[in-house]
């Protein structure tokens, strides 16, 4: 079963064009999918779809199983911290929880005990190379330390699907690499990753599929050097 199937979704906002236009997207297991495009094309409309922050006018969206074209917000709160990680630009983090608390927060919101999370939490921490700074705060870290502490939370669920969202575009260029080879080494172990970026070495390096978005609807969708 495709992780995400949208099919023939449009929406609009106002009396201007669609900002999505009859758009058609099928993801599976597995995929690395990078959306590009210029300011204005969708992509932030298609990503809070996938999320279920938004709904569309028409058409359908399924990720992971579930219906989201009319799903209430209750619900959409129950998919999203069952099925979804999102990572920002700009971290979203809470400055006044330590790294550890920040990291636990979903799993404690979904119904998990406090010693599981916390195992859980370490376990994520080591992992991503960033326990030793487990009882800071965020404001004390570097950018890609934050953008790492950031990851640990959209994994903390162990989500099916890991949405970023221009996760490299508050980092200078050595933290940007690190967070490139962590998605990627995310995405080499199974996790689905969609990016939405303007940055093209990161869907080149991170992606093993890239669609391209102009004015809603899909200019290109191109998969291990081939158009699809």
């Amino acid at each position: 079963m495709p992780v995400i199937e949208v099919h023939g979704v449009t929406r609009r906002y106002g009396e201007g064009p669609p900002a999505l236009d009859d758009l058609t997207l099928t993801v599976e297991p597995g995929e690395a999918l990078a959306i590009l495009g210029p300011s204005g094309s969708g992509k932030s409309t298609l990503l809070n779809l996938i999320a279920a922050l938004d709904r569309p006018d028409s058409g359908t969206v399924t990720v992971a199983g579930v219906s989201l074209d009319r799903i209430g917000e209750a619900a959409a709160a129950r998919f999203r911290r069952a099925h979804v990680g999102m990572v920002f630009q700009f971290f979203n983090l809470l400055d006044d929880l330590t790294v550890s608390d920040n990291v636990v927060l979903p799993a404690r919101l979904a119904g998990m005990g406090r010693a599981e999370a916390a195992k859980r939490a370490a376990t994520l921490l080591e992992a991503l190379g960033i326990e030793r700074h487990a009882a800071a705060y965020p404001g004390r870290l570097s950018g890609g330390e934050r953008q790492r502490v950031a990851v640990a939370r959209a994994l903390m669920n162990k989500p099916t699907l890991l949405l970023a969202d221009e996760p490299t575009g508050a980092l200078d260029s050595a933290a940007g690499q690190d967070v490139r080879r962590l998605l990627t080494d995310l995405n080499q172990e199974g996790q689905t990753l969609v990016l939405v970026t303007h940055d093209e070495s990161l869907a080149a390096q991170c992606a093993s599929r890239t669609v391209r978005l102009m004015d809603g609807w899909i200019a290109s969708d191109v998969t291990a050097g081939a158009d699809r």
